[in-house]
């Protein structure tokens, strides 16, 4: 009897850091493993998220039957809140993870509507034609995992984000035995993450940052405010206890990271000793030299707790003169900008800045070359897919595998949308899905390609000229010279020169338009074609041309 392909499509997190998500389909049956986002890069003005194009997911909708989720980093759970808009599927995750999300769509006003599921690491399941078996990884967030995954033509393997740390934070290392347990038989598919694959070596245990937090910590005479992840919930444990030791009090300010630190601690994930943690009131009435503000703005997000500090926009926090800023947090690729200016500004006000350049503040949570290669051959894969990463870190992952014997034609460095299906004796990418960003704006989805973000692009670099004229409907003429406004196309100074000159030339055009007789809409068209053409021969620029008539 001849047996189907397993079908991987990943529908982000190929060339790219985060909106992680990626699809295993066999038959009737598909999978979904994470959901994340991405953060908007400065050519998205507006955007808050970037998530995936789940368009073949809503086209398949009636295969699609889980949402499988390896940690609760935001570019793994972000997108959630949209995705379980379009699909009813259940969500399984680690129980911190399901933490997170509750939090998450509890924010959206969509968690009653959620099938979340707790999973524990090595109590399988199955879910149609997959057995599906978790199992505990070390990452930068605990309870991460990795997924094992049986298809009807072999095991499939998703390391999820991983790095080998003998001594972390939560004291649960990877869990190798069980590892060792599955390879004993042939792994078809090895899916694993490529972020640090350029890297050589061994990535630093979380211990290293502990100690490096524990000791600026120590040295501060001032206050201290440590900026980091949201989901952070290992690095939260590593202030508490620094706080513990050096007598400090520690304070949650944004509103995010209060949602997830109550959570974390009613878990059990976060441990404090009665009185450590208080609020910001409390916090007020304590000399300086005895707090701790935790707070997001780690990549410079302009809207969070760190930022406004540093802009002095802050309604509760102000930066004194001595305060020790600790940023915990390596950027994400395009975020570097943002968080160069947050370091300044947090320097102009006269604070002390510690972060990853200068200080071992943040390690990141991803193996490097050495790890990446110790899983490879612990796995010794029959197809080997790198995930999770830019793509040179998935070109440098596939060489990788091929010093650990993967064969070459049996290696794909494949990019969102690719369809990759293998059998037993054969893989190859036989097509493509939609697999685009998706943009997130306030409540609304905006596609890639749909006009808004064009045409706020546009207005960015060229300005908008408005021309409103009234006319006598029965006369057919003009009442009074046409008015011009501006915004964004030149200077004050220079502003009442090009009124002028615009104000005449759309009465001549207006005129010449009432006088053949033409309709509202071929005026307003041929007053916006020639206006722009003017513009263009005044300024050498093109504003977005705006007309407005009123007919009385």
């Amino acid at each position: 009897m001849k047996t189907s392909p397993v079908r991987v499509i990943p529908l982000g997190g190929l060339g790219e850091i985060g909106r992680n998500m990626l699809a295993l389909e066999y038959d009737d049956d598909i999978l979904v493993i994470d959901a994340g986002v991405l953060f908007p890069g400065e050519d998205m003005p507006g955007v808050d998220f970037v998530i995936p194009d789940i368009s073949y997911l809503i086209e398949n909708k009636s295969k699609v039957r889980a949402i499988l989720i390896t940690h609760g980093h935001e570019d793994h759970i972000g997108a959630l809140p949209w995705v379980l808009q379009k699909l009813s599927v259940p969500v399984y995750a680690p129980r911190l993870a399901h933490g997170l999300i509750t939090v998450k769509l509890r924010e959206h006003g969509c968690l009653t509507e959620a099938r979340l599921n707790v999973v524990e690491p090595q109590m399988p399941f199955k879910i149609g034609a997959f057995r599906i078996q978790f199992f505990r990884v070390c990452h930068s967030i605990p309870d991460a995992m990795g997924i094992a995954i049986e298809t009807p033509i072999g095991m499939v393997v998703h390391t999820g984000d991983f790095k080998i740390d003998h001594a972390p934070v939560d004291g649960k290392r990877m869990d190798f035995a069980y590892l060792a347990q599955i390879a004993k038989d042939e792994i078809l598919l090895l899916c694993s993450d490529s972020t640090y694959a350029e890297t050589e070596g061994y990535t630093v245990s979380e211990k290293v940052v502990g100690e490096a937090l524990d000791h600026a910590i120590g040295a501060a005479e001032g206050r201290v405010m440590v900026a980091t992840f949201a989901s952070l919930i290992s690095r939260m444990q590593q202030v508490i206890n620094a706080a513990v030791k050096h007598n400090r009090k520690v304070t949650v300010v944004g509103r995010s990271m209060s949602n997830n630190f109550k959570m974390a601690t009613n878990m059990g994930y976060l441990k404090a000793p009665s009185g450590v943690v208080v609020s910001m009131n409390e916090a007020r009435k304590l000399p300086q030299k005895e707090t701790i503000i935790l707070a997001t703005g780690a990549q410079g997000e302009p809207t969070s707790a760190l930022v406004r500090i540093a802009n002095g926009e802050h309604r509760s926090v102000e930066i004194d003169f001595g305060d020790t800023v600790i940023i915990s947090a390596s950027p994400i690729p395009g975020n570097e900008a943002l968080i160069s200016k947050t370091i300044d500004n947090l320097y102009r006000q006269g604070a002390k800045v510690l972060y990853s350049k200068i200080a071992m503040v943040h390690v990141h949570g991803h193996g490097s070359s050495e790890e990446l290669k110790m899983m490879l051959s612990l796995m010794r894969p029959k197809y080997f897919l790198p995930v999770h990463g830019e793509y040179r870190h998935l070109v440098a992952h596939a060489e990788l595998a091929r010093t650990t014997g993967v064969l070459e034609e049996n290696i794909f460095v494949i990019e969102d949308g690719d369809v990759l299906e293998i059998t037993k004796d054969y893989g190859e990418v036989v097509g493509r899905v939609p697999a685009g960003p998706a943009f997130v704006d306030g409540r609304q989805m905006l596609g890639r390609e749909g006009t808004v973000l064009k045409e706020r692009g546009e207005l960015g670099h060229h300005g908008v000229v408005v021309i409103m004229a009234t006319i006598d409907k029965r006369a057919s003429a003009l009442v009074g010279l046409p008015v011009m406004t501006s915004y964004g196309v030149v200077e004050l100074d220079e502003l009442e020169d090009l009124r002028e000159k615009t104000s005449y030339k759309a009465q001549t055009t207006l005129e010449h338009c009432l006088n053949k007789g033409l309709e509202y809409g071929h005026i307003k068209d041929q007053v916006d074609e020639e206006m722009s053409d003017f513009l263009h021969e005044e300024m050498r620029r093109r504003p977005i041309v705006l007309t407005h008539l009123d007919f009385v």
